[in-house]
């Protein structure tokens, strides 16, 4: 790469030097975040990507699908701190706290460390975050509970609300972005 680094690793592309596909990619992501926040810096780079993330990853925002933020907040740290990248984890450890997670808690869950929640829902997050995301058979009863719990909606939210920040979290981890980097201004 021959610009400066403005993100970690990554050299953001200014918008008026993004070819007109990656301007498209820009607009489109605007549209479903309203910003780039975290990867979307450099998701923003491939116009295709920028495109169908946008809307994906708008999916997940606070009222926007069947999951309490707890409950989100829960499955993106572990998920997040899983694959050891400062800057999402940081950044949903505070949002988990903000959100009423117990301090102890969360700290917890971006550790690795067991812990339990008293509500039923919450405990079945976690339990699925755990099992799914250290690749680990899912056994019968916590099927049945989250099925109980959660429906097939809630557990399709949280299955994919995985995946999608554990794309969050190695892009950002790949290209070695620290806690709290801000990039260029948009």
């Amino acid at each position: 790469m021959s610009e400066m680094p403005t993100f970690g690793r990554y050299a953001e592309i200014p918008y008026d030097r993004m070819t007109p596909e990656q301007q498209e990619g820009y607009r489109a992501m605007m549209a479903a975040r309203g910003g780039l926040p975290g990867p979307n810096k450099i998701w923003v780079h491939n116009p295709k990507l920028a495109k169908a993330i946008g809307p994906f990853g708008a999916h997940f925002q606070p009222g926007g699908f069947s999951l309490t933020e707890r409950e989100r907040e829960i499955a993106v740290c572990v998920i997040t701190s899983h694959w050891n990248s400062a800057y999402p984890t940081s950044a949903h450890e505070r949002i988990a706290k903000a959100a009423g997670l117990p301090a102890a808690k969360v700290e917890a869950l971006v550790g690795g460390m067991p812990t339990a929640f008293d509500d039923e829902r919450e405990q079945v997050v976690y339990e699925m975050a755990m099992v799914l995301s250290n690749a680990r058979w899912v056994p019968r009863g916590l099927h049945d509970r989250a099925v109980k719990a959660l429906g097939h909606v809630g557990i399709t939210d949280v299955i994919t609300l995985m995946g999608h920040y554990t794309s969050v979290a190695m892009t950002l981890a790949f290209y070695d972005v620290p806690d709290g980097a801000t990039g260029m201004a948009r």
